[in-house]
């Protein structure tokens, strides 16, 4: 018997129980690079209109900053410019959180003293969930490859793009292995992939921000900051015009080195403990913590902070590019006819606001699905249990959580329209355009973002299972047919799948209240039914 002994029964284990939600993962990033490589293809067809967004992109800091480095005038340049970035974060994520599943997650609940009481060696388990996430972005990345080839980019570009794009996943989710290792509980070790996604992203935008514009004027030759991050790499790997193939040499050595470091750490620890012990709690607990709401509050803080943050610096950026939205919409045509499309007496300027805030309280409405969830999780690993022996109901549980939630949903998308409102304020002088525009537009998404709550709630008490898949299927229907559905030109019917396409396109349209009212209407009888059939549900302690 060695180390890795059962690591392939470990892998075929772990493929059955991922069978439905790594296929979905790689289904969305597929998705998003066809959602992305179709509209820039869309947008800019000719050579003056890739031209005019490749310089405009070098010029600009700030879209320096959230899209990457300028590359050149190639479609498939563009693409990966547009949104390499999200592909990689979302397959880091990917690969991260599969890897903390199957190893600190299983110790949580138990699952892994009944495998470890087979023939299985210390280190398989580890061997094996590395062996699973790898795979999985290795699938991605082929899934991304080929949907580029489909948009008839060149072959060895769309072939280097996948590649990148799968040693990004495999870097991160080797950073879960070691986070795995260190931190003291799942949650941590999800957190802290998370954090390192996070300062890999920031890494990277403050390298491009410090760039210089290449004497070409369409290309950005990025600062050393750029280099240090894995997302850097990949763009650096300029797939599309000269194509650096040893960017594949710095992931993969990147990813080695930190799969041998969790291995060698795995036999430092006590099984269900991180070599980082947790950090002990005050003698005596806030005397909010015996409510519910004060416990339910406590489990939510984390995420909104990160959420409301995060989206609150996207939303000052995106007020700041306000100021130029007359020569951003100039970029092409078929742009400006389709932005315009939402709304024929609408100035430019509102047209932005309108879009803009769409696009974002969209990605916000990601922060209730997470903090939702949460729910599951409590049940699954138990403590929801303790919670409902005391005189808490199942339905207060429940209905507190969904409060807390659509609370901190209302939040983030105020501080998102209220970053907007200043970044543009502070710009121009104009306080009120952005406030009306900025403000205004975001926290009339909120009803939208209530349906997807509520909807989530809904799959939680009918069948807890498939909540994950169904909120995140959710968010990314909503994401695509919501707000980048016209820009495809997808048929109506198409569109009115996400709630997000009944909100009225504020400012570039009054408010008009009878959709507001319609799908809060339809958010509270989905929670109606979820209250009823969660009360008469047995709970659930295995996923």
């Amino acid at each position: 018997m060695t180390a890795l002994t059962g690591t392939g029964r470990l892998i075929r284990l772990a493929l059955r129980r991922d069978r439905v939600l790594l296929p979905t993962w790689i289904v969305v990033i597929a998705g998003l690079t066809a959602a992305i490589g179709a509209s820039v293809v869309g947008l800019y067809g000719t050579v003056e209109e890739r031209f005019a967004a490749a310089s405009f992109s070098a010029a600009n800091v700030v879209t320096r900053i959230f899209d990457g480095p300028a590359a050149g005038t190639e479609l498939g340049s563009l693409v990966l410019m547009e949104g390499y970035w999200l592909l990689a974060v979302v397959t880091g994520l990917m690969g991260a959180q599969a890897v903390v599943r199957h190893t600190r997650h299983d110790e949580e609940t138990g699952r892994a003293e009944l495998i470890g009481a087979a023939v299985v060696g210390r280190r398989a388990r580890l061997a094996a969930a590395l062996a699973l996430a790898v795979g999985a972005t290795l699938a991605a990345g082929v899934a991304a490859t080929l949907v580029l080839l489909a948009l008839e980019l060149p072959f060895v570009g769309a072939l280097l793009a996948g590649a990148t794009l799968a040693g990004n996943g495999a870097v991160f989710a080797a950073v879960a292995a070691v986070a795995a290792q260190v931190a003291a509980s799942a949650r941590a070790a999800n957190g802290s992939a998370a954090a390192v996604i996070g300062v890999a992203f920031l890494l990277r935008a403050v390298g491009d921000a410090l760039g210089d514009v290449g004497e070409d004027g369409v290309s950005v030759v990025s600062a050393w900051p750029s280099w240090v991050s894995p997302i850097g790499w990949g763009q650096q790997a300029r797939a599309f015009e000269e194509p650096r193939w040893f960017v594949l040499l710095l992931l993969g050595g990147a990813a080695t080195i930190l799969a041998a470091a969790a291995m060698s750490l795995v036999g430092r620890r006590d099984l269900g403990a991180g070599l980082v012990p947790p950090r002990p709690g005050p003698r005596r607990a806030a005397p909010w913590l015996a409510s519910t709401l004060g416990l339910a509050w406590r489990l939510h803080r984390g995420p909104l902070l990160g959420w409301a943050t995060a989206l609150g610096v996207v939303g000052v950026a995106f007020g700041i590019v306000g100021e130029s939205a007359d020569e951003l919409f100039g970029l092409s045509e078929d742009l400006t006819a389709a932005i315009e499309g939402m709304a024929a007496d609408a100035g430019l300027l509102e047209l932005y606001f309108a879009f803009t805030t769409g696009l974002l309280a969209i990605a916000a409405s990601g922060y209730v699905v997470q903090a939702l969830l949460r729910v599951r999780t409590e049940e699954l690993q138990g403590r929801v249990e303790a919670v409902l022996a005391t005189a808490v109901s199942r339905r207060r549980w429940l209905l507190v959580h969904l409060l807390v939630a659509s609370a901190g949903l209302a939040t983030v998308l105020g501080l998102l329209g209220g970053g907007g409102a200043v970044g543009y304020g502070l710009v121009t002088g104009d306080w009120r355009a952005g406030v009306e525009g900025m403000l205004g537009g975001a926290m009339v998404h909120l009803p939208a973002g209530l349906v997807l709550a509520s909807l989530l709630v809904f799959a939680v008490a009918v069948h807890p299972r498939t909540a994950a898949v169904v909120g995140w299927t959710g968010f990314g229907v909503s994401f695509v047919f919501g707000q980048l559905g016209a820009l495809f030109e997808l048929p109506q019917a198409v569109l009115n799948l996400s709630p997000f396409t009944h909100v009225p396109t504020v400012p570039a349209e009054p408010v008009t209240w009878p959709p507001l009212v319609v799908l809060t209407a339809i958010a509270t009888a989905l929670v109606v039914v979820a209250v009823a059939v969660h009360d008469r549900r047995d709970l659930v302690l295995a996923s």
